[in-house]
């Protein structure tokens, strides 16, 4: 493969990294719909409505139909919560990346460029609670371009932000992700992150059973002789 260098986020990267955001997020939409498919109240409705409309019915074909519009609305809800977390993150801090990550001290934003093309993407955001914003620092939008990935990259800007948390003098850094995101999981474990805590992003996560992952690095402490 092509080497890769990791620098800091230009304007001229924008189309590229909203394009590469936003694949990295949409691509755990199949993935999510198999594990929705899977939740016991998943099972209930799909079985247990068109069997209860046979009943009523008498119809075997009303019952499929009823079966299959539930199937394509579970797909729409899973679809509509990935492309509303997107357009979010779209409106908020990516809308303007440079006065997001770049206009101040203790937050930055990253790619990762390999024959001019940014194949991997990450920021850093002091924590928003005032008395913590010293102390945490906060890990954005680790992504990799899918054909890019298995070369290192993602442990490489996350060692990136970490270096970066001690040069700013941040005890910890932090992050929230999907728990969809098997890789993304499996990477912060291997890479020392410790969990804290889940939660729900919303309602309707919730209603798909679907959890944020909260992790913590703890840094060593650095004293100044």
């Amino acid at each position: 493969m092509a080497p890769y260098h990791i620098r800091k986020y230009q304007e001229s990267d924008r189309q590229q990294v909203v394009a590469l955001f936003s694949q990295g997020i949409l691509e755990h939409i199949p993935t999510t719909f198999r594990y929705v498919l899977k939740l016991p109240r998943t099972l209930v409705l799909l079985l247990g409505g068109p069997l209860a409309l046979f009943l009523v019915s008498g119809s075997w074909l009303l019952a499929l139909g009823a079966d299959l519009t539930l199937l394509a609305a579970l797909r729409f809800l899973v679809k509509h919560c990935f492309t509303q977390y997107v357009l979010t993150s779209l409106h908020t801090d990516m809308s303007d990346i440079t006065k997001s990550y770049l206009s101040e001290r203790g937050s930055c934003f990253w790619v990762a460029e390999s024959e001019g093309q940014v194949v991997g993407t990450v920021g850093a955001l002091p924590v928003k609670e005032p008395s913590l914003r010293k102390e945490q620092v906060e890990l954005f939008h680790l992504s990799v371009a899918l054909e890019r990935r298995g070369e290192g990259i993602a442990k490489a800007l996350v060692r990136t932000v970490l270096q970066f948390a001690r040069d700013q003098g941040y005890s910890e850094v932090v992050l929230s992700t999907s728990l969809m995101q098997h890789s993304a999981l499996a990477l912060y474990h291997h890479m020392g992150f410790q969990e804290t805590g889940q939660y729900f992003y919303n309602k309707t996560w919730a209603l798909m059973a679907v959890t944020v992952v909260q992790f913590s690095y703890r840094l060593p402490s650095t004293q100044v002789s």
